[in-house]
């Protein structure tokens, strides 16, 4: 295994030297393709990747091709900061950073601060960074975890006729015993002192192989629902014990980051009906087809197996790719078209983004994710999501629209907490120029 892991690592990083140019816009790839997690890592990615290669062969941005190089964290948050601090200054200087893991952006957070390196944490991470203001190089694109517990709420509550009809039900939170699954909890708590629901806090230890206890407990408190939010193996195995303990798939819903086909495949017959959160809507789109003819048909893709295109973890990598090189084509708007881009004019390009609909259908993306528009107040640029359900052999989007929780309540919260930690850290709160 760790002759496997090194010469995957070797590999990465040859390919990526090896076409890097002088002039090349450099992004590293804290990735995670062996352990636990490997099918997230693997996927997301393989989906960034994809979008670079298909960029290049489109001529860049402007011009400028896209370079990068990888490391392998394993979703190990102190892997991770040595990756980070390994590839910051590779090549010129890192554009941007995204570990696809909210223990190594917890991490690299007061880190690229002082290297001024944006950070994204696409669906993830420490929710109160929406704040730019406090968090000038912290970017949680499309919608937090906060906005997605609260829309989460919102359509429980709509499946129960109304949020007001909450009261009295209980409702599990079944996590990832770490920062990930930590970090929803206090808008649940929030949300269950507002609608009168009984809020039931059950850890799952990593990577989450073994529930019984976890189970025993879940049939012990007989729950209207139960939010599963799990990560990697965890997932499948909450799903199978439910289908052993009798308890219903159509009352579970996933955090997006148990809701892909790596989750759902494994557990069989047993995850049909189950539904989980989304910020990209299932489907084939004409920039997957751009992929295909022009990365894999030329052999340059990065997944070994094909049919993983458009899955939901190889989207979200490509969803993550278009809006960081949005950022950099926003700012060579304002810095030079067709130059190379400093990760500080970066900053202000993730911070000026503005990714509508109009913008979406020319990338061949439309209605792929919700628009993005991005300001100093807000780096998430969103909130919304979409609920999906799994029909035995694929994911079905069953809510048309765009959802939105209850943003006055997570911004309130978000203004809260990040002023706390200003306070703590001795920021003064300011929009950068």
């Amino acid at each position: 295994m760790k002759l496997l892991k090194s010469l995957l690592m070797a590999s990465a990083i040859l390919g990526a030297v090896n076409a890097a140019q002088a002039n090349d816009q450099f992004i590293p790839v804290l990735s995670y393709r062996v352990g636990p997690y490997a099918a997230g890592g693997s996927g997301f990615y393989g989906g960034a990747i994809d979008y670079f290669n298909l960029v290049n062969a489109k001529g860049g941005l402007n011009g400028i091709k896209i370079s990068w190089e990888e490391c392998e964290t394993e979703y190990n948050a102190s892997r991770g900061v040595e990756c980070y601090e390994r590839l910051k200054k590779n090549q010129g200087g890192a554009s941007l950073i995204e570990p696809l893991s909210t223990g190594i952006a917890y991490g690299i957070l007061d880190r690229v601060a002082e290297d001024k390196i944006p950070l994204t944490t696409l669906g993830y991470g420490r929710s109160d960074a929406a704040n730019g203001k406090v968090f000038p190089y912290v970017f949680p694109l499309i919608t937090s975890y906060w906005n997605q517990a609260a829309a989460m709420t919102k359509y429980l509550g709509d499946k129960s006729g109304g949020l007001d009809k909450l009261k009295g039900k209980k409702i599990v939170h079944l996590y990832h015993d770490s920062a990930f699954g930590k970090e929803p909890i206090p808008v649940f708590e929030a949300q269950a002192k507002q609608y009168g629901f009984e809020l039931i806090k059950i850890p799952v230890a990593h990577p989450g192989n073994e529930q019984q206890s976890q189970w025993l407990q879940i049939r012990q408190a007989n729950p209207d629902y139960v939010i599963l939010w799990g990560w990697g193996v965890m997932n499948a195995v909450a799903i199978k014990t439910a289908q052993r303990n009798g308890y219903s798939r159509e009352k579970m819903l996933g955090v997006w980051w148990a809701g892909s086909e790596e989750d759902a495949i494994p557990a069989g017959d047993a995850a049909k009906g189950y539904t989980a959160m989304t910020f990209n809507t299932p489907g084939n789109y004409p920039v997957l087809d751009e992929i295909r003819s022009k990365v894999y048909a030329a052999g340059k893709g990065n997944l070994g197996d094909k049919s993983r295109i458009g899955s939901v973890y190889h989207m979200r990598g490509v969803t993550a790719a278009i809006l960081w090189t949005e950022a950099i084509l926003k700012a060579q708007e304002k810095y030079g078209k067709g130059k190379l881009m400093t990760s500080e004019q970066i900053r202000w390009g993730f911070e000026n983004l503005n990714v509508d609909e109009a913008r979406q259908k020319t990338l061949g993306a439309m209605g792929m994710f919700p628009p993005v528009k991005t300001s100093c107040e807000d780096h998430e640029g969103s909130g919304a999501v979409k609920v999906q359900q799994w029909t035995g052999d694929k994911w079905k989007a069953i809510t048309p629209n765009w959802v939105t929780g209850d943003k006055a309540l997570t911004r309130a919260m978000l203004e809260e907490s990040s002023n706390k930690y200003a306070a703590e850290k001795k920021i003064t709160p300011a929009c950068l120029k």
